[in-house]
């Protein structure tokens, strides 16, 4: 059943945004020249690796420099930011929904090098496919900006941000029911909203 609702949203929101997603394409293009999209490598269900797609909101080139971003980074281009605000961004990720990659709903998507520090019990996260949206993603709204300036975002991030994530999305598998996810799918609406009216 949670995989037909992934095709059927997919279907949808794709036909539905096609002109956004090509308007925001082009944009990117033009204001940063490089693919427009970015496929960062996930560790998906039972920890199969796959590409997680989004629109490009770095200089091309960037993954190389660290998969982390920091406070004010300046990979980041002016288009990037709005991208990110705004969920924009995430747009492309309905294909990996199509793909079968990821589900709508469920535990955030980690690159695989991070995966591989997790603790047998961290683990239990990759049980189930990674979600679009879910408890996580909605808290870490604008994560990059709670990193503080001059510190190594890598670091900063295994040692103050990784285990309260996996602890919230532990507890989202716990009591994970239809309604819970019709919630966050609710709520990540009323964000992409309120991020919108703030620009």
């Amino acid at each position: 059943m949670r995989r037909l609702v992934d095709i059927a949203v997919a279907l949808v929101a794709l036909a539905a945004l096609s002109p956004l997603l090509a308007a925001i394409m082009l944009a990117v293009f033009i204001s940063s020249p490089g693919n427009p999209f970015y496929g960062g490598w996930r560790a998906g269900k039972d920890g199969r690796r796959f590409r997680m797609w989004k629109f490009r909101t770095m200089i091309d080139g960037a993954a190389k420099m660290g998969p982390i971003t920091g406070k004010n980074d300046p990979r980041v281009t002016p288009l990037g930011r709005i991208l990110r605000k705004t969920k924009l961004d995430e747009l492309p990720q309905f294909f990996n929904l199509l793909l079968g990659d990821m589900t709508l709903v469920g535990p955030r998507p980690e690159s695989p090098e991070i995966v591989a520090l997790y603790t047998p019990g961290q683990r239990v996260v990759l049980a189930v496919k990674p979600g679009v949206t879910g408890k996580v993603q909605l808290d870490s709204d604008d994560e990059s900006e709670t990193i503080p300036e001059g510190v190594h975002p890598y670091d900063y991030y295994l040692t103050h941000l990784m285990d309260r994530k996996l602890r919230m999305d532990l507890d989202y598998l716990r009591g994970r029911t239809v309604f819970t996810d019709a919630k966050i799918v609710l709520a990540t609406a009323g964000l992409v909203f309120r991020a919108f009216a703030r620009r």
